[in-house]
Order: structure tokens, then sequence, then C-alpha cells
């Protein structure tokens, strides 16, 4: 999936031009404008940011079609558990996994 391309649809399914977009995120709009000119992927953070702005879960951003995204149990517990750490906690899991 073209991360880039699903934001522009759901941001175009709405009407949103990016500045409203970045103020429904609450991120700022260089980051979005970032992400468009030098074609780079969202971090977790700044995708859970722009989801909630949309009013969507990141399953929902994901999902193809209308059928939602069913998550096993271990996906699940993982998710519980990536909800529990603190900002510092999830950057560095996340420098972990890219570095895996």
């Amino acid at each position: 999936m073209d991360t880039l391309k699903r934001i522009t649809q759901l941001r175009d399914e709405r009407g949103w031009s990016n500045y409203r977009l970045a103020k429904e995120a609450n991120i700022s709009q260089t980051t979005l404008r970032n992400l468009y000119n030098r074609n780079t992927l969202p971090s977790i953070p700044t995708l859970e940011s722009i989801c909630s702005g949309f009013g969507i879960t990141l399953s929902q951003f994901f999902a193809e079609g209308d059928e939602p995204i069913e998550l096993d149990a271990g996906q699940k517990e993982m998710l519980n558990k990536w909800n529990t750490l603190a900002k510092d906690q999830q950057e560095a899991l996340l420098e972990l996994l890219r570095k895996m």
C-alpha cells in the first residue's frame, strides 16, 4: 500500500486541505509537507495522529475495501503492550525493530 496515496485519498474524500489535516491531526504543516516533498513514510506516532485526525484506526487506514482487519491474539497483545509504553520507550522499540 502506498501510504501517502492513502492519506491523500482520505483527505480528498473529506475535501480537506493539507492545512486542515495538519490541524485535525495535531501535527505541524511542515511535518505533513515533508512527508510529501521527501516522499517518506510517516512514523507510527505521526500516522497514529493522522488517523486520529481522520477519526479512524490504524487498522481502518490499512484495510483494503470496506472489510475490517482482524487481529490475531499475538497482534492484539503487542498493541496492548505498545499502549502501556511511555513515548521514549515506544521510540526505542521502533528503533530496535527498524534495525532487525
